[in-house]
């Protein structure tokens, strides 16, 4: 409910919300009156860190979060939704405030394919700790990263029982396991650290398949328990029928 305006208290008002500033001033009671908000603020919280730029299915993972996001926001514009975007790496990157309307939606799609982060490296924390520092009312938010990070399950809380959170983890096929191509030098985007892998290694294949599902396991884990949505969509796949079934059930 949005504070509208303030008129003189008649019989049945309830007395709680009677504006006593305004009251003694005029010598007679007023009551403040309130109109239901219908407009919605959809936030998208968006990873913008170098390990989402991996990928081999036909598009990175920051290709396929740029399309979700300008179909999320298209489709607040076409509901008269404002819409707004956070950047975000281990600092916020760009905050572009909610607004409504076609020219606002296609500068945060020109933002998203032309933006260039300064850091690498994830802070999911203080992202969400900005989020609900930022969002005053009751908001959607869609948060669209691969979730490489630690220690956001308490911001995660919060934002969630402020706000309705939905998590959108993207990942592609490599994430879960490497082909046996023999000795191989990986490069981690975020911290720039080089080192060998031996991809036939059985052993050293189970740890990386390992460390890709605990990294589902624990968003899934942490959503589940603060009553927040998750769903995890691979490069390559058709994620307007997944947003779809999703929303669908959900309704």
């Amino acid at each position: 409910m949005a504070f509208k305006e303030v008129r003189e208290y008649q019989a049945g008002d309830d007395i709680r919300f009677i504006e006593w500033n305004v009251s003694a001033r005029m010598g007679h009671a007023y009551s403040k009156l309130f109109e239901e908000e219908r407009e919605l603020s959809v936030y998208l919280l968006i990873d913008t860190s170098a390990s989402n730029l991996f990928g081999t299915n036909k598009q990175t993972k920051r290709d396929l979060i740029t399309e979700i996001s300008a179909a999320i926001a298209f489709s607040a514009v076409s509901n008269n939704d404002k819409i707004s975007t956070i950047l975000f790496s281990d600092r916020i990157e760009k905050y572009v405030p909610a607004r409504k309307g076609r020219q606002h939606v296609l500068r945060i799609v020109r933002e998203l394919l032309g933006f260039t982060p300064v850091s690498g490296k994830t802070d999911l924390e203080k992202a969400l700790r900005f989020l609900t520092s930022t969002a005053k009312h009751k908001s959607i938010v869609f948060i669209l990263s691969d979730f490489v990070a630690d220690h956001y399950e308490q911001a995660l809380g919060v934002a969630a029982k402020k706000h309705d959170v939905i998590g959108i983890q993207v990942f592609d096929r490599m994430d879960m396991q490497l082909p046996r191509i023999g000795l191989v030098e990986i490069s981690d985007p975020e911290t720039g650290d080089n080192f060998l892998f031996d991809s036939n290694d059985k052993y050293a294949r189970l740890r990386y398949s390992k460390q890709f599902d605990e990294i589902t396991s624990q968003a899934r884990r942490q959503f589940k328990k603060v009553g927040a949505d998750l769903l995890q969509i691979e490069t390559g796949q058709d994620f307007v029928a997944i947003l779809q079934q999703f929303f669908i059930k959900r309704k």
